[in-house]
């Protein structure tokens, strides 16, 4: 008899609730019953096996990685052509958060055009999106002032939604069409077969100390194979971009580098008079300064909720900037510290996002599967939306896997179907707008401008991105320490509060995560040319310098990290390498 760990989930009113227990399994086969995983169905083509010293390996015919909504989509649409094909096909997600939506952070302004394809009666269905936008405001911000402009926006017929609780709905309706969802179990390697086609992941061993050595409650990694991979782990996925690396797909597609952003975010409950449901503001200039890009948000949600957060171009030059004070300076802002005074935070978090475009979007199909969602990059820029392009990139690659895998098509189908899509359409539009900023705010104000009223995105010209956003910092040399307020703990609030909001939670006695690859850098150049730039970019604390003055060291407090991977992609020596935790830590979103 040997042993299979699985997770389990359990309905309640706030979602999903994440247990692990045991089961015994034959070689031969395994079942569960419905107490064992609700709503779902197991079919004979699932089976373990093992051998001494090798994991436990769990084989389906589409393992997909990350429960976001282009894993989700991807899934469900997957499970719908089944329906539609009178076919059968076993479909497995795995979601390194303890929960289906724990690790879902987003605005969000909802745009539906994807979810009226994958689900046309999903009002009917009771989707957690009941909030129609009302108004559409557009501030220039200075210091003291709040200067209302036109609006570029079109917001008609959007919602103001949690796109963790639209998650949380999503998982309910794949497990109700079949799809097996695993959620606590953390994919950490690729895994390849002889001919170096990818045959599905193996997740990390659980219960290992700092030391390297077996905890009492040690359990192997397990095998999850496939006959079509897809990775759908959001924003610069630790696995995605050794995918695009191994097979070289930036150059097959001719793409550009990435370019990203950090969005940091909290969500308050304000007094009743002051909430106007549906009513979106985006904000640009103050706080930031007019080299940097980026912008502020604040939507009215349902039950006297309001998201604010602010989104920072990671290629600011200056390494002095720090996102999460900056954020902490735009609460204060006249025209805004009057909606929040009185209220209460009731969530913070923070996550980085593509804003490439479409001139960043790599190649997405790999020998044995594909990158979907915010792993590949579809962000429209000036709408600021990116999960309907994610669910609909994630529909596109279930078509072109049931394509493979019933029909004897190939994957490639997925890239063409992606460049005849409208997702293809609506970013060749919008290319232009996020290149037009490297030359500063007001230029990039006017650039855009002639791009959404005049051209209309019919420009011949295609703007290239500037430096990759390490390269973009500068040496401290170059620039004066910024002096923040102190946090008053009324609207401004230290990390420690705000991480204690965001549920993050790690086991403080397992190997690090957050991996260097040259441990000599951080003290050699990070702290004498770019005065520490790692203490600041990061939104949680993760790393800060200890010890005399003379002799300071880089210490790494991996148990705050927040999953945001600003640290992977803004350290100027690319010296961090983010990598999985144990399944199940991180932080523990609900409403964000």
């Amino acid at each position: 008899m040997m042993l299979k760990f699985a997770s389990i989930f359990s309905k309640s009113a706030s979602g999903y609730n994440l247990s692990r227990r045991i089961y015994p399994y034959s070689q031969n086969a395994l079942s569960f019953s419905k107490s064992h995983f609700a709503n779902s169905r197991v079919l004979n083509s699932r089976y373990f096996c093992t051998a001494p010293e090798q994991r436990e390996s769990i084989h389906y015919d589409v393992v997909i990685v990350g429960a976001g909504p282009a894993g989700l989509s991807a899934a469900i649409r997957l499970k719908q052509m089944c329906i539609e094909k009178g076919a059968d096909l076993s479909v497995c997600v795995v979601e390194k958060g303890g929960e289906v939506g724990a690790h879902i952070l987003s605005g969000n302004v909802f745009e539906p055009r994807a979810l009226d394809e994958l689900f046309p009666q999903w009002k009917q269905q009771q989707a957690p999106i009941s909030t129609p936008v009302s108004s559409d405001k557009f501030w220039f911000l200075t210091k003291n002032r709040a200067i209302s402009l036109p609006s570029p926006f079109d917001n008609k017929g959007n919602y103001v939604i949690s796109l963790s609780q639209l998650v949380r709905w999503m998982g309910e309706k794949a497990e109700e069409l079949g799809v097996e969802i695993y959620p606590g179990f953390a994919a950490s390697e690729i895994l390849y077969d002889a001919n170096n086609k990818v045959i599905g992941i193996g997740t990390n061993d659980m219960g290992i100390s700092k030391d390297g050595s077996k905890k009492e409650n040690f359990q192997r990694g397990v095998e999850v194979k496939g006959r079509v991979t897809l990775l759908a782990e959001g924003c610069r996925g630790s696995l995605s971009e050794k995918i695009m690396k191994k097979y070289k797909l930036r150059e097959k597609g001719g793409a550009e580098h990435q370019t990203y952003a950090l969005g940091i975010k909290e969500v308050w409950e304000i007094h009743e008079q002051k909430h106007q449901p549906g009513t979106v503001l985006h904000t640009l200039g103050w706080p930031l300064d007019h080299k940097t890009y980026g912008g502020s948000f604040l939507y009215h949600m349902k039950d006297k909720q309001i998201s604010i957060g602010l989104v920072v171009a990671l290629n600011y030059q200056n390494p002095f900037m720090n996102p999460y004070e900056e954020f902490q300076k735009l609460k204060h802002h006249p025209a805004i510290k009057p909606l929040l005074e009185g209220g209460t935070v009731i969530q913070y978090g923070a996550r980085t996002l593509n804003e490439g475009g479409i001139q960043s979007i790599p190649y997405p199909v790999f020998p044995g599967g594909a990158i979907i969602g915010c792993s590949a990059g579809f962000l429209n820029v000036p709408k600021i939306k990116g999960t309907h392009t994610a669910m609909k990139s994630g529909m596109l690659a279930a078509e072109a896997t049931f394509g493979a895998l019933h029909e004897g098509l190939g994957m490639d189908t997925y890239w063409d179907a992606l460049r005849n899509s409208w997702i293809w359409q609506e970013l060749y539009k919008a290319r232009n707008y996020r290149p037009a900023f490297e030359y500063g705010l007001i230029p990039g104000l006017a650039l855009s401008g002639l791009e959404h009223y005049i051209f209309r995105g019919r420009h011949p010209i295609t703007l290239k991105h500037g430096k990759p956003d390490h390269e973009a910092t500068n040496a401290a040399q170059l620039h004066s320490p910024i002096d923040y307020p102190k946090a008053d703990g009324v609207l401004s609030f230290d990390v420690p509060t705000s991480l204690h909001r965001s549920n993050t939670n790690h086991d403080h006695d397992q190997p690090p995560h957050l991996r260097l690859r040259d441990p000599k850098i951080p003290e050699l150049t990070n702290l004498p040319v770019y005065a520490a730039p790692e203490t600041r970019y990061c939104p949680a604390r993760v790393y800060e310098y200890v010890g005399e003055q003379s002799q300071l060291k880089l210490q790494i407090n991996a148990q705050n990290c927040l999953h945001c991977k600003a640290c992977d992609i803004k350290d100027p020596k690319q010296n961090i390498e983010w990598t999985v935790p144990e399944g199940g830590g991180g932080p523990g979103y609900s409403v964000m």
